[in-house]
């Protein structure tokens, strides 16, 4: 596919199938928003199915609804600095430092509010429970949301030598092909949606491993996998993938599963904490 997706699509609209031109229109009335959707919201929405969704990217010469994604992110109205234009915090070129450092900060509390409404205390009690009572609980996560994962795991092993965070794909498939059901796994991914993602859970699936999931979208293929999932905030373009704001809300989640596990035993993890602490102390300065 070359030139704009949108072009693509009104010059091939009249050979699309019933569900094509269904779909077709909704993205045309839709543009921005479906940029920020799951494949599952999208389809739910136009009323296809997500077959319909990826044959309709093939059709345009797409690899998949990701690659439609972007396009479309590129189709619509795009900042010199490559972000999209429709947010109250874009940040342009002309912007002073002053400016520029308050729409950060203001992305960032968007993203803490967000998260903060979406927060479900029964979904957080259950995870911190599902937490407190594994053998072990891999921290996983691919990319962006890599980061996330050793994020958790740092963050926890401060009170517990049960966290175990693995970068490579290759390695977390193998950790999830032996793991029980005894173990849980803290899957991050703001999109849900990921090959290596799908295929290490559904080793853990297999094996009964409880999986706890933070993502973005309540609709996604990797929250049909998980025993709980916690939603984190703030809508990230295909162009902001990694922004600082959409980790933010996640951080933000990391710390309640921390505190909440600290409450279960507060002794325990106070002297774990402080044991942690004073095993650094020395490589100071």
């Amino acid at each position: 596919m070359t030139g704009n997706i949108l072009d693509s699509m009104t010059e091939q609209y009249n050979s699309l199938t019933r569900s094509g031109k269904k779909l077709a229109d909704y993205i045309f009335t839709h543009t921005s928003e479906t940029q920020y959707m799951s494949i599952t919201s999208l389809a739910e929405n136009c009323g296809v199915s997500e077959a319909t969704i990826t044959r309709f990217c093939r059709v345009l010469g797409l690899s998949g609804y990701n690659d439609l994604k972007l396009a479309l992110a590129k189709s619509d109205r795009v900042t010199d600095l490559g972000d999209p234009s429709d947010g109250a915090q874009t940040i342009n070129h002309e912007d002073d430092f002053d400016t520029m450092c308050r729409k950060i900060h203001s992305s960032s509390i968007v993203s803490l509010n967000e998260t903060l409404e979406l927060l479900n205390e029964a979904a957080l009690v259950r995870a911190v429970n599902l937490l407190s009572g594994a053998r072990h609980v891999y921290c996983f996560g691919q990319g962006g949301s890599m980061v996330m994962a050793m994020e958790a795991w740092a963050r926890f092993s401060t009170v517990s030598s049960n966290f175990i965070h693995i970068e490579d794909s290759h390695m977390q498939a193998m950790a999830a092909a032996l793991a029980t059901s005894k173990d849980v796994i803290l899957f991050f991914s703001y999109s849900g949606s990921t090959r290596d993602m799908e295929e290490v859970l559904k080793l853990a699936e297999h094996n009964k491993v409880r999986i706890i999931l933070v993502t973005h979208f309540k609709k996604s293929r990797a929250a049909e996998f998980a025993d709980v999932v916690l939603l984190c905030g703030y809508n990230e373009s295909p162009l902001q993938s990694g922004s600082i704001a959409a980790k933010v809300g996640q951080m933000f989640l990391i710390d309640c599963l921390f505190y909440g596990l600290c409450r279960k035993n507060p002794e325990f993890y106070a002297s774990a904490r402080a044991a942690t602490a004073q095993s650094i102390a020395n490589k100071l300065l």
